[in-house]
């Protein structure tokens, strides 16, 4: 009997232990009738909607329906499905991204379909103002930063090393003495000279663990934070600086270019190349720069500012084309003069230092984009603009459901594409 009890209490535990919460019972389903959710300008889109249970339609279900240019809705209703499903329509006439959002709710909770539909979106166009001093603005920018010596120091985390890879806690000068850098170093552990991957953070603040995958197939890996702290504390010390001193960082002093914090985090990239570049691992040749939403920006600021860098990928790059929202069009993400009225004459012209359509102009190294249509944080308006600025070699990837997230596919591609520019 003790026996019999044992077995059965593990096997209780390992059902307990496999049983996860995945997804929900009833889903919103939105989809358009084109396979690669495209349209050429003067088309109609079908968009087929489907409220389910368990699969299947729920009967006369009462969503609201909200459709029209992104950002920019004209379209705002509530209808019953007599048979949890309908088709709607859309259409436009000039190059953009057409949304359809639905949503139903039961028992006070709220679910959610979007489709977003592409209008001739390779002609998308961005009318950026480019500060007559961006130039020289950025280039002395870098050159004072680079007065001050980067006091460089490497510090061995043994629990995180493999028999392959070595990884550290660095730090070094950002712009200003004590002003620092830090992030996640890691080194193939056999001797040799490495080509080099720069990984540039997201918004907010968090921890990092480096990237010791890229690291094992043979490249010298830096992941860095951005706020001149170390990245190697609790996640509870990030969340209260996420949610108090550093709470809106990304549209601080946007009144006064020296003061704008992306001034400091766009230098700080810069000066983790500097670092790479001081490493005697370091081949001397491959330097390639990744990240996505700001991260993604912050690939182009370095492939724009720094021709030591020779490849990049952007995954879904925000802060691109802010002034869009003033000719009521989508704009990229912090969307600074959204709903805006009479908006700062000095933010709006102080904003074209920081918009990455203009740094997206001086790229002359490869690139590779990727990116959702139902992306609600950096809209794909914003992102197709970026992407049809830049001139030098690119390669496109769309994963047209995805939001401001990424599938696994998409994941292993974009890897497989840096590790392959970096190897050539």
């Amino acid at each position: 009997m003790k026996r019999t009890c044992m077995f059965l209490l593990t096997l209780l535990l390992v059902v307990v232990a496999q049983a996860q919460i995945r997804g929900n019972n009833i889903n919103v389903t939105v989809t358009p009738d084109h396979y690669d959710w495209n349209y050429k300008t003067g088309e109609t889109a079908k968009f087929n909607v489907s409220v389910l249970r368990s699969g299947t339609p729920i009967a006369n279900a009462k969503v609201a329906y909200e459709a029209g240019p992104e950002m920019y809705p004209t379209v705002k209703k509530e209808l019953t499905l007599k048979g949890g499903t309908a088709t709607f329509e859309g259409k436009m006439n000039k190059p953009g991204f057409y949304r359809v959002t639905v949503t139903y709710t039961e028992k006070g909770k709220t679910y959610t379909g979007i489709c977003t539909a592409a209008f001739s979106p390779e002609k998308l166009t961005a009318d950026v103002v480019c500060p007559e001093d961006f130039d020289s603005f950025w280039s002395n920018t870098i050159a004072e930063a680079r007065k001050v010596d980067l006091d460089p120091h490497r510090e061995l985390l043994p629990e995180r090393c493999t028999k392959d890879v070595n990884v550290y806690e660095v730090s070094f000068n950002n712009n200003a003495w004590g002003s620092r850098i830090y992030g996640i170093l890691c080194v193939p552990v056999k001797p040799g000279k490495y080509p080099a991957l720069l990984r540039v953070p997201g918004a907010g603040c968090r921890p990092y663990g480096g990237d010791v995958y890229v690291a094992s197939q043979g490249a010298i890996t830096l992941e860095i934070g951005i706020h001149g702290i170390p990245v190697t504390m609790k996640q509870e010390v990030y969340d209260r600086l996420h949610n108090g001193a550093l709470n809106g960082y990304w549209e601080a002093n946007l009144d006064d270019r020296e003061k704008m914090p992306y001034k400091r985090i766009f230098t700080g990239a810069i000066r983790s190349i500097d670092y790479i570049a001081s490493l005697p691992e370091w081949d001397g040749e491959k330097l390639g720069v990744t990240g996505s939403s700001q991260g993604g920006m912050l690939s182009l600021v370095c492939a724009a500012l720094d021709k030591r860098v020779t490849c990049f990928g952007a995954v879904h790059a925000a802060m691109c084309d802010h002034t869009a929202s003033l000719k009521k069009q989508a704009c990229g993400w912090p969307h600074y003069f959204y709903n805006v009225e009479n908006p700062n004459p000095v933010k709006v012209k102080n904003s074209g230092y920081f918009d990455g359509i203009n740094f997206a102009k001086r790229i002359t190294c490869p690139g590779w984009f990727s990116f959702g249509y139902n992306d609600v944080v950096v809209p794909p308006t914003t992102m197709w603009e970026t992407y049809n600025t830049v001139t030098a070699p690119k390669e496109l990837s769309l994963y047209q459901q995805t939001g401001h997230f990424w599938y696994q596919e998409q994941w292993d591609e974009w890897v497989a594409w840096l590790l392959k520019e970096l190897k050539k």
